[in-house]
């Protein structure tokens, strides 16, 4: 349920009413904008009575929301959220990049870290082409036992040391809640396809207060997807930037099915901002280019981009990387394409 509430409201009779309502076991969520406030109630409201709530001096409306998921509802947020990452260098260099209410981020990197060269290399070209942000997979869940596992903790160093180099902030997947403690110092923790309905790191990850990169899981309807969103923001996380990476069916020239109508539904019912993973939608490096601007077009807040020096040779997922040189070009068609569809140059 929201409450709509009138303009210049007295705050004697606002705090009445909070009283009132948090006194039925209601959990209250205040959303301010420009010129609307609204009072969004998390619980029974079965028992609430609509229509002595009309007729208080300070409420203009109240409405029922059907839908299950309630902080992650538009309806409740009604501006789109913006998610700020800081970060500095080593020269004591602070930087800071927006995703969300018309700021569009771009984070790039290896599919996994593989060495120290590697990944400074990496980071440099990245930042020189644009990005916001520095990927790269430390715990890596791979289908074979036998491929590949990352570099794990060390991992980890190894993006630190790259942040401290480029100042860019690091995002990389979490895996299991056992290796919480590694991702301190991690600017945006990733929960991937797999765990997306692994409900017990998601209450875990809600307890935090950094920002979260949750992506569809490989069958999940896009209400599965908000739902999972909503356990983290039950916990009183609200950082959560929602990733669409396609979905399995039954076409097997690509590794997934990039589910663009995604874009526009999910932004329709919620304020979380929406990136696209066109590495794994695809699987295939050369139709990055052109999934990443069919997002752009359709209004994504950012993209996830697999950019490997030697994809050749890479220890993960080579055949869906692009080089730095094509993810420079790339940067540039997509300012070209946000400039064409009239974003602003956020």
């Amino acid at each position: 349920m929201i409450i709509i509430l009138k303009p210049e409201i007295d705050q004697q009779e606002l705090e009445n009413l909070m009283t009132w309502l948090r006194n039925m076991g209601l959990e209250i969520h205040m959303s301010e904008g420009a010129n609307t406030t609204i009072m969004g109630l998390v619980g029974d409201t079965s028992t609430v009575d609509i229509n002595l709530l009309r007729a208080l001096d300070c409420v203009a409306d109240v409405k029922r929301i059907q839908e299950p998921f309630k902080k992650a509802n538009r309806k409740f947020h009604p501006q789109d959220s913006v998610i700020t990452l800081s970060s500095s260098d080593d020269k004591g260099n602070s930087f800071e990049a927006k995703i969300g209410g018309g700021h569009f981020m771009t984070i790039a990197g290896p599919c996994s870290v593989e060495s120290p060269e590697q990944i400074s290399a990496i980071a440099a070209a990245v930042k020189s082409s644009g990005a916001q942000a520095l990927r790269g997979g430390a715990f890596k869940p791979r289908t074979s036992p036998y491929a590949f596992q990352g570099m794990q903790a060390e991992g980890i160093e190894l993006l630190q040391e790259a942040r401290k180099a480029t100042g860019l902030p690091i995002v990389t997947e979490i895996m299991d809640l056992n290796q919480l403690d590694y991702f301190d110092d991690v600017d945006v923790i990733q929960v991937g396809a797999r765990n997306m309905q692994n409900f017990v790191l998601l209450r875990e990850l809600g307890k935090i207060r950094k920002p979260i990169l949750l992506k569809r899981g490989f069958a999940a309807t896009i209400e599965e997807l908000l739902m999972s969103a909503e356990y983290l923001m039950a916990g009183g996380n609200e950082q959560v930037i929602l990733c669409e990476r396609g979905v399995r069916t039954f076409e097997p020239l690509t590794r997934n099915t990039l589910d663009l109508s995604a874009i526009p539904i999910i932004k329709e019912l919620s304020h979380l901002p929406v990136v696209v993973d066109p590495s794994h939608a695809t699987g295939v490096a050369r139709y990055v280019r052109p999934m990443s601007l069919a997002a752009v077009a359709a209004g994504a807040d950012g993209l996830l981009i697999e950019v490997h020096n030697s994809p050749k040779t890479a220890l993960c997922d080579g055949q869906q990387s692009i080089t730095p040189e094509e993810f420079d070009r790339l940067a540039k068609d997509i300012d070209a394409m946000r400039i064409a569809i009239g974003q602003c140059n956020s």
